[in-house]
């Protein structure tokens, strides 16, 4: 099946609104030790709408294209181009694996949405693969102080962690997303 109107609606509106949650959520960046922690909080806060969207998810492709606006979002906000290939593998995967189900597994949705949060990544490979010029943007657009801060919250080492941090929290994000889902919109009549 082809993306039709509807689903890029679906797409356009859990999107913003997934985004606006994430930039709320971002504002902690200007501390050093909630860089980290993004990648925890955003899926679990991010879990409300996405459930949602999960439910409303029924022609492969919209995750991936959800992941691709999410990644440009982050160009757009000066984070660089890395979440775009993350927003297009992780988005991708988290397709297949609830396509695989027929769209009706709840485990599925909780596995594909804790894959899709791992998109966030993105945010944090150019503190490995060019951590000499990202230190350097540091200092120069916050200060010496703030980026000697946070790339010791960083070390190189801290990728894999993220990245569990980042399924983990997606699948915590999923559970709750679904405790509100339950609560107030099947009793609305939503979906």
């Amino acid at each position: 099946m082809k993306l039709k109107g509807k689903d890029l609606m679906n797409i356009g509106i859990f999107t913003a609104i997934y985004l606006v949650l994430t930039t709320i959520v971002a504002v902690l960046g200007f501390i050093p030790i909630f860089i980290p922690l993004l990648i925890v909080f955003v899926p679990i806060i991010g879990g409300i709408p996405m459930v949602l969207y999960y439910a409303k998810i029924k022609t492969f492709g919209m995750l991936t294209v959800t992941g691709i606006i999410c990644g440009i979002f982050m160009i757009l906000t000066g984070m660089g181009y890395w979440s775009v290939i993350t927003g297009l593998v992780f988005g991708l995967i988290a397709d297949i694996i609830v396509k695989l189900s027929d769209y009706k597994s709840s485990f599925a949705v909780t596995i594909s949405y804790g894959l899709f949060s791992m998109w966030l990544l993105g945010n944090y490979l150019p503190i490995v693969f060019t951590r000499d010029s990202y230190y350097k943007d540091l200092i120069s657009n916050y200060s010496q102080e703030y980026a000697d801060k946070l790339m010791g919250y960083m070390p190189l080492w801290m990728i894999p962690v993220l990245a569990a941090a980042g399924f983990i929290s997606g699948i915590i994000g999923s559970f709750v997303g679904r405790k509100i889902f339950d609560k107030h919109f099947k009793k609305a009549g939503v979906v």
